[in-house]
């Protein structure tokens, strides 16, 4: 028998198996929604791009624990060279659907950069970033960040302590460089966060006069550097900082290179960061295909967070494999199992550096896309004034939360995941309460975003265009 015949052989088996499952779950769960029924997939074969980070995870374990394969799905994974090559494939068809930075869908739907209507029905994680700078960076800092009674650095640690060193460096005249993912990533929006919080500007982007490099009026100058090579690029003094996802911060310190000196768990509590993207037009032609990837996806982040996190060890030894991250399993372990070492040797127990699935971290809360509109507002990227609704229409076009609810109402009948386990859809807006857990202490409701944008004290507000 040849491989392709084996292959064919264990796909129809398992089809046969998910039709006799799917008529069982229909006999027992008299009284289940209508709606929890979901077809057979329209496309069966499917490639999935993802860029070398630990949220990838969800995919990952989709894949290995053969969550993908119970809903007749037949996954191909392929890392992918940067954010734009994975968001390109995605918009040309290569891709079914990828790991995306959560700003891409929303700057691809509103034509900031490429322009393509991308969706996302499912949110990958909260956290998993942190900043990092070089030793001698960290060097000038220390003076200036508050100690705890055993001498350790106090945290968080805000830019007001970087700011006496980039001060120093604008009077030298040398330009203080940083490096993030992307320019729509959270990396960049928290950075910019971060940093504007300290009364360091980072700088505006003016697409209006042809200026898209985001450097406008900077006191940091921020450029693109893919993920895994920010070490190095570190390393080598072209950057003096960066902010990235791990485990490209944790590396910094097993190679004595540099400090990460703030997750972004301290930046924003719970932040969102990954989605799952797909082109509209995917979910539109193949509707139980898209319902299904979200089931398995559902799946797969849940036994991540399950147990208090007690299958991350596992997790950490499936993506320290080449054809996922790629990392040592010391470096993925050090954020994935609960800690996260700042300078070396000082490690912190961070349980929630990185979640999946608690805290309805897989929902597509309109109120999450809300915010990175206004970041992309506030630093220019979004030229012009909005109003409210703009936001509002722009969230609800692209976040996905009606096909959640299809993936989550069909594990709840086949009784895989319970009710309890997700928000209550009856009542859900899509906008989560009012947000205060900022480092600067302002606060994010999601329903009032022109309010929020002039809470700023750096950053476009109003009517200001640059």
């Amino acid at each position: 028998m040849t491989e392709q015949d084996n292959k064919l052989t264990r796909r129809g088996f398992i089809k046969r198996t998910l039709l006799a499952a799917s008529v069982t779950a229909a006999l027992l769960t008299v009284g289940a929604p209508v709606s929890a029924a979901v077809g057979e997939p329209e496309k069966e074969d499917l490639k999935f791009g993802f860029i070398k980070l630990t949220d990838m995870a969800p995919l990952a374990i989709a894949y290995e624990k053969g969550y993908f394969e119970d809903e007749g799905l037949y996954v191909t994974l392929e890392a992918q060279a940067n954010w734009k090559v994975l968001l390109d494939g995605v918009i040309d068809g290569q891709l079914d659907g990828a790991h995306m930075l959560a700003g891409q869908p929303l700057a691809a739907t509103i034509g900031f950069g490429t322009k393509a209507h991308i969706v996302t029905p499912f949110s990958m994680d909260l956290n998993g970033n942190g900043i990092t700078v070089s030793n001698e960076v960290w060097e000038q800092m220390k003076p200036h960040v508050p100690k705890q009674a055993d001498g350790k650095p106090q945290h968080p640690i805000k830019a007001d302590y970087l700011k006496p060193v980039v001060d120093k460096y604008k009077a030298e005249g040398k330009p203080f460089k940083m490096g993030m993912v992307f320019p729509v990533s959270t990396h960049n929006y928290e950075l910019r966060y971060w940093l504007a919080a300290g009364g360091i500007h980072p700088g505006y982007y003016a697409p209006l006069k042809g200026d898209i490099t985001g450097t406008l009026k900077a006191d940091a100058l921020l450029s693109v550097t893919p993920p895994p090579q920010m070490p190095a690029t570190l390393e080598a003094g072209t950057i003096y900082g960066y902010c990235v996802g791990e485990p490209w911060n944790q590396q910094a310190v097993f190679k004595g290179i540099g400090v990460p000196v703030i997750t972004d768990y301290e930046i924003w509590k719970d932040n969102p960061e990954k989605v799952f993207g797909m082109t509209r037009e995917f979910t539109e032609k193949y509707p139980n295909t898209t319902v299904r990837v979200v089931k398995a996806l559902l799946r797969a982040a849940k036994w991540l967070d399950d147990n208090d996190n007690g299958n991350r060890p596992e997790a950490v030894k499936i993506l320290s494999q080449s054809n996922y991250v790629g990392a040592d399993y010391e470096v993925i372990a050090n954020s994935m199992t609960g800690t996260f070492e700042y300078e070396k040797g000082d490690k912190r127990a961070v349980p929630d550096f990185n979640v999946f699935f608690r805290y309805n971290a897989t929902y597509p809360y309109y109120s999450d896309a809300v915010w990175y509109l206004t970041q992309m507002r506030r630093w220019g990227q979004i030229a012009e004034p909005k109003g409210d609704s703009w936001y509002d229409e722009v969230a609800k076009s692209v976040y996905r939360p009606d096909i959640y609810r299809k993936a989550a109402e069909a594990l709840i009948a086949e009784g895989k995941m319970s009710a309890s386990e997700f928000p209550e859809f009856e009542t859900e807006t899509g906008y989560r309460k009012p947000q205060t857990e900022f480092i600067d202490g302002v606060t994010f409701d999601g329903t009032k975003p022109n309010d929020y944008l002039k809470s700023f004290a750096i950053g476009l507000k109003g009517d200001e265009v640059l």
